[in-house]
């Protein structure tokens, strides 16, 4: 099954509303509706309704980096699925590694919110990755099953066909580190396994898996060679509508 390549920037805490309205319109205009690439952003909250007003009529998504699983209620400072999908996101990271070492995210937590976005057509981008020390001790599928198993336990087969998963190594994120191209491979072949293993076949060639950890123009075309490496989810070269550029395109095999 052809899958589509998917590349995402996750802008993480920067851009003021002005300046995210002014990448989203340079990306809009440099990359055309006719490359066989899906192209999504996630800024942050407050530019969130601003790059998907700068990006409406063209071909890129625009999503967010995380939510809360209730629709409403008194939970201060938090953001609900209903508030994303009204202020044009149509995707949300979910379980990324900042969030679960820095604010203390739990698996079980990962899965009520992927339920919820599920619930609210909001398309769960959910990752999973390892540590340094778990990497060195062995422990790379064992994580990677855990923190997958709690999202996907319990999920109908036709919602786990609904879902992007990001396989982010947390020693990569923010380091200049990269998965090599092999080490990438293995890892989102398990992924893929337990995809089917939970969903079936068709639901896991369906998902798509995006690598995450460092990705940039000069490694982007190498790890998207791999038969289970599906796009890309970038953070830091996503700031940079060259370098976003220059991963998009080869994604689409161009040079």
């Amino acid at each position: 099954m052809h899958r589509r390549p998917l590349i995402a920037g996750n802008w993480k805490m920067h851009k003021t509303i002005a300046a995210a309205r002014t990448l989203a319109a340079e990306l809009r205009n440099r990359l055309e509706p006719s490359l066989e690439v899906e192209v999504a952003v996630a800024p942050s909250f407050t530019a969130l309704a601003a790059v998907a007003e700068a990006v409406a009529g063209g071909a890129i998504r625009v999503g967010a980096q995380n939510m809360y699983h209730a629709a409403e209620g008194a939970y201060t400072g938090e953001i609900s699925p209903v508030m994303l999908t009204d202020a044009g996101a149509s995707f949300v990271i979910l379980g990324h590694s900042e969030r679960r070492a820095l604010f203390g995210e739990r698996d079980e937590t990962v899965a009520l919110k992927v339920r919820a976005a599920l619930a609210h057509d909001l398309t769960p981008y959910v990752c999973c990755g390892e540590s340094r020390r778990e990497r060195e001790g062995g422990q790379t599928e064992r994580v990677v099953e855990r923190q997958l198993g709690a999202v996907l336990g319990g999920l109908p087969r036709d919602e786990i066909a609904r879902l992007v998963v990001a396989y982010e190594p947390v020693w990569a994120i923010g380091t200049g580190l990269t998965a090599t191209p092999a080490q990438a491979q293995e890892v989102h072949a398990r992924i893929r396994a337990l995809l089917r293993d939970a969903g079936g076949a068709i639901a896991a060639e369906r998902v798509r898996i995006l690598y995450g950890g460092s990705v940039k123009p000069s490694n982007a075309a190498a790890l998207l060679a791999e038969p289970d490496v599906d796009g890309a989810l970038v953070g830091g070269a996503s700031l940079d509508a060259d370098a976003f550029v220059a991963i998009v395109r080869a994604a689409a095999g161009e040079r």
